[in-house]
């Protein structure tokens, strides 16, 4: 999993370009690897079929003969999201073997799975399910073109890998020595949602079955950093939730957890209250009219509601109330474990942490003496 150092993110919108996953370099590397070792040919661009039956061209950008294998690479376009694999040069060694069997390794830069909880066995290298699945059904259509009845050793690496996954939750998953190889569609969307989602779930599943009784579900680096502090939680507790609510909520109906502690900043908390799942500004919007009604029910100044209404950002908001000693981040928090509440099982205990743009707590809900 790819995955940028995430702070919290802004309000403002914009149209975004897709891309494609580590998964799908992978396979079209292995289909380069196998037209050289099959057919002679060393292909420049190289067409892949996306689970969904999509097809997709990728360029390849050197081939090199190794010792009984060819390696084949490529560059990793992941749009316009923000993913660290984004420009990596990802690459397949391919080997060919008597036995007809497939036979994944983890190369340079690609982790191994470490702890229990993720969809692959410890000891397995970090490619996914799905990437396997493609890169298998590639292979065997191009060994059945040619007649080859043997089988294939891919090995697949990502240049700088180690170093790139320090800044991902693969450490915290206990996949170590590299990045993993995702793709559940084959197709990185802004924002990754598909990739994010993913490591929010293994991130739950991984701390379930590492006997985590305690996770905390952040929207960002500063608010990850303040429930951290005050609860002395250990990595493998903290999930990266960033905008998506809804998966870190939706997942705990099938691996509850016994305490669930949601961190994130005064705008994305608001955003939750008004029952969104989604806090990203391209799927939700600040709702200032609730804000300015909130403050109101509160005893706002009329001054103050104007200055609602004309507010550009949550941020603001939330400093003109606290300026007129309005306490609006409980009200939200309360708002916002409510939603939270209807959606997991009732076994599990959440509460809800607001921050202010300095990283401190404005607020809480659902917080019980410890």
């Amino acid at each position: 999993m790819g995955r940028l150092v995430w702070e919290e993110s802004n309000e403002q919108t914009k149209s975004l370009r897709t891309g494609l996953s580590t998964g799908s370099c992978a396979t079209a590397c292995s289909l380069a690897c196998a037209s050289r070792l099959l057919a002679n040919q060393q292909p420049k661009i190289i067409s892949i079929t996306l689970p969904k039956g999509k097809i997709v061209e990728l360029s390849i950008i050197a081939y090199q003969q190794l010792d009984k294998a060819i390696r084949a690479s490529t560059i990793k376009d992941a749009g316009d999201d923000p993913d660290v694999t984004h420009g990596a040069t990802v690459f397949v060694e391919l080997r060919l073997i008597p036995q007809r069997a497939f036979i994944f390794k983890a190369g340079e830069g690609v982790g191994t799975v470490t702890r229990d909880g993720l969809a692959l066995a410890v000891g397995e290298p970090a490619i996914n399910p799905v990437p396997r699945q493609m890169i298998t059904e590639h292979l065997q259509s191009m060994a059945k073109q040619y007649h080859y009845k043997g089988g294939f050793e891919v090995t697949v690496g990502i240049e700088n890998g180690e170093a790139i996954a320090q800044k991902t939750m693969n450490p915290r998953l206990g996949i170590v020595g590299g990045l993993s190889i995702l793709g559940t569609t084959g197709i990185v969307r802004p924002f990754s949602c598909a990739a994010w989602i993913a490591s929010i779930h293994q991130g739950i599943d991984v701390a379930k079955a590492n006997g985590i009784k305690h996770i905390a579900a952040s929207t960002g680096n500063s608010s990850e950093a303040a429930i951290k502090s005050h609860y002395g939680l250990d990595d493998m507790a903290l999930i990266e939730m960033g905008d998506f609510a809804g998966a870190v909520l939706k997942h705990l109906k099938k691996a509850p957890i016994e305490k669930l502690s949601i961190c994130g900043g005064f705008g994305k908390i608001s955003k939750l209250a008004n029952g969104h799942m989604d806090l990203n500004s391209r799927a939700s919007a600040i709702d200032f009219d609730h804000l300015g009604a909130i403050s109101k029910h509160l005893g706002a100044s009329d001054k103050l509601l104007n200055s609602i209404k004309n507010a550009n950002t949550s941020i603001e908001v939330l400093k003109l109330c606290q300026m007129e000693n309005i306490d609006i981040v409980p009200v939200l928090c309360e708002a916002a474990l409510s939603k939270a509440q209807s959606i997991v099982p009732e076994s599990v205990q959440v509460e809800v942490w607001a921050i202010d743009r300095r990283g401190h707590f404005a607020g809480n809900a659902g917080v019980k003496s410890q």
